[in-house]
């Protein structure tokens, strides 16, 4: 194993499968930008506006179909899920306008993250794995996959993506891929290098601190009032979600990158591009090129590159089509049941599974899932929804985590808020709905949820 992590260190990327990661990683609207650029800065590319129009053509009478589709019961989806999650595939119109829905959009702390790691002097390794880490990043920008399930991923050691993780949480944003509040603010502060006494309040009473239990704060650590006044002072300046500050989320509308239909019982994938020009070699430059003889050795120098560059780029574009179409098809495959109408039925699945299913790299799997959508018939997703750790019920059967955080938040919705129950209490609550999970694991995904404990869930009135 150790010989082969040394091999992979060594090995050096192609141009070509450089451009087609760069591509794969890029969702449909930055694609798009990507494509008129290079337009730009290449003469021997051109637009094929009859393949272009052809495509349109396509994605209209696809559009057509879908919206007469009479088969599918939208209004017991409704009435079974709620309106809010769902989509009904009425929805779907030819134009572009309609193809864009409206929800949350990563922008630009992932791209500002990932340029800090590709310029930082990292080894190639270090460079996919902190990649990893920022893909795995929520909306506040703290990292709630287990350090465990990325090493497991990228088959490394534990200590080496833990080691990594360091250097990116001091990346800007500072307190970026924290896993906790307390990890968030305690990078911070050191980073700050704050006073010695600051930081001991979040390292060894963060419980007390958060809860305002200054007293007992002040009688363990002996400080006086001035120290406390200022240690709040200093940590209530800090940045609690340092995602949120570079504006990685807004309002913005987003195109999917894939529609999934079902029709027949069978699925059908589209990758969703009707508006992403066609692209082909420019016919005069191609002639020119021809005629070598006729030109000076710098003008076929600069030729022959951009021909090669631009040869390079069209294929690029095709194979980022292929393997989005293959990724897309894996996912329904494994989580068939979901896309049948079941949400509950998601399984466990991590990258590795896909990767294996399509022989790819497990990078190449993060690239594609990262920042896509689908519109399906359950609604819209991003590709990386899929994605979930996974546990045995009662039954032995293999069920989503999603699925246990789901039953456990329905739990506290519907307990006694006068008393209500305590972690121990709620393990006994998932046991009888199947689960079987530890304290300190239902502990973990309360906190996960942002549900409080039950001391500051409890309602007097």
């Amino acid at each position: 194993m150790r010989l082969g992590l040394t091999q992979e260190q060594t090995l050096k990327l192609t141009p070509q499968q450089i451009l087609l990661s760069s591509l794969l990683q890029l969702p449909m609207q930055v694609l798009e930008t990507s494509i008129q650029q290079e337009l730009e800065n290449n003469p021997v590319l051109e637009i094929d506006d009859e393949a272009t129009l052809a495509k349109a053509n396509r994605q209209l009478e696809q559009d057509k179909k879908t919206d007469e589709d009479p088969d599918y019961d939208w209004e017991a989806v409704f009435d079974r899920y709620g309106k809010n999650e769902f989509t009904p595939k009425s929805d779907f119109d030819a134009s572009r306008e309609e193809l864009e829905t409206p929800i949350a959009e990563e922008s630009f702390l992932t791209d500002k993250l990932l340029q800090q790691v590709r310029t930082s002097g990292l080894e190639n390794q270090d460079i996919r794995i902190a990649e990893e880490i920022i893909w795995n990043l929520d909306n506040s920008g703290y990292l709630l996959t287990p350090i465990e399930n990325i090493a497991y991923n990228l088959e490394l050691p534990e200590e080496k993506v833990e080691a990594v993780l360091k250097i990116v949480q001091m990346m800007d944003p500072v307190g970026i891929a924290a896993r906790d509040l307390r990890e968030c603010l305690l990078i911070q502060l050191k980073a700050n290098f704050e006073e010695p006494y600051v930081i001991e309040i979040l390292e060894k009473h963060f419980d007390d601190f958060a809860n305002h239990r200054y007293e007992a704060i002040m009688k363990e650590m002996n400080i006086d009032e001035d120290d406390l006044r200022y240690a709040v002072q200093v940590i209530s300046q800090l940045n609690p979600k340092p995602g949120g500050t570079e504006s990685n989320f807004s309002n913005h509308y987003i195109i999917p990158d894939l529609i999934v239909t079902e029709e027949d019982g069978e699925f059908a994938i589209v990758i969703n591009d009707a508006h992403i020009p066609e692209l082909r070699l420019s016919r005069s430059y191609e002639e020119m090129i021809r005629n070598r003889q006729k030109l000076d050795k710098a003008t076929k120098d600069y030729l022959s590159k951009k021909l090669e560059s631009a040869k390079w780029f069209i294929q690029s574009i095709h194979q980022r089509r292929t393997t989005m179409v293959r990724v897309m098809a894996a996912i329904i495959q494994k989580q068939e049941a979901f896309f049948r109408g079941e949400p509950d039925a998601l399984k466990p699945m991590i990258l590795k599974d896909i990767a294996e299913e399509v022989s790819m790299d497990i990078s190449t799997i993060s690239r594609v899932t990262n920042g896509k959508y689908v519109q399906s018939p359950m609604g819209l997703f991003e590709l990386k929804y899929f994605f979930t750790e996974g546990m045995k019920d009662s039954d032995g059967e293999d069920v989503s985590t999603r699925l246990i955080k789901k039953t456990l938040k329905e739990i506290v919705d519907k307990e006694n808020k006068h008393k209500p129950l305590n972690d121990e209490k709620l393990v006994k609550e998932l046991e009888k709905a199947g689960f079987k999970i530890a304290r300190r694991t239902v502990a973990k995904y309360r906190e996960q949820l942002n549900i409080p404990i039950a001391r500051l869930r409890r309602e007097i009135l």
